[in-house]
């Protein structure tokens, strides 16, 4: 995470969890036409509620925030130049921030982007496989078999879960059989992907 982006999280991470919430991290992208301030929040683990009821993050928790930072942004003044605010939950491909986060996750797939070139890659796609304090181990697909690197969180520029479409229920439709034999099935159709994300957005001048 860049470093004007850990010092606004910092800054604001209180002021997210008094509301009940918890801020997983920040997007800081500066802009010439302005910058974009991104927070991506989230329910705490202990509060999340049951199985057959999990309380989400909904549009009234992301305005909320938005109403509340945005009061806080103004005072503290952290961003000197036009930025628009932007208050979203992760989504099913939800950004990693921390090595707890990735840690939550093991076992899942992720997409991550490097600062430096490992290996003579950037970007890299596997299964979280292990974290050790700040090193992050990635299983990638690799031919002939599978390959294991280790990866220094502060060299992670970014990363993102792959959601499994199929586990979540947006896999391809079964098809019926055909009616004859000899008549060839219709293709298969998969069901689209979730809308997006709830969100609120605010524009703000130094």
């Amino acid at each position: 995470m860049a470093d004007k982006a850990t010092d606004i999280s910092n800054l604001l991470s209180p002021t997210v969890q008094a509301l009940g919430l918890e801020l997983l991290g920040v997007e800081y992208l500066p802009s010439p036409g302005g910058a974009l301030l991104r927070l991506y929040i989230d329910i705490p683990q202990d509060a999340i509620g049951d199985a057959e009821t999990p309380r989400m993050v909904g549009i009234e928790d992301c305005e909320s925030v938005s109403r509340e930072v945005s009061a806080q942004l103004d005072v503290e003044d952290p961003i000197s130049s036009h930025y628009t605010l932007e208050v979203s939950s992760p989504g099913v491909d939800r950004p990693l921030f921390t090595p707890a986060q990735f840690a939550r996750f093991l076992g899942e797939q992720a997409k991550i982007g490097l600062k430096l070139p490992q290996d003579g890659r950037r970007k890299l796609q596997g299964k979280i496989v292990a974290v050790e304090g700040e090193r992050i181990d990635v299983e990638l697909d690799a031919k002939p078999e599978p390959q294991r690197v280790s990866i220094a969180f502060e060299n992670i520029e970014k990363a993102r879960l792959i959601p499994d479409w199929a586990a979540l229920g947006f896999g391809p439709a079964k098809q019926e059989p055909p009616a004859r034999p000899d008549r060839k099935r219709p293709a298969g159709k998969s069901a689209g992907k979730p809308k997006g994300k709830p969100k609120a957005t605010r524009s703000s001048g130094s």
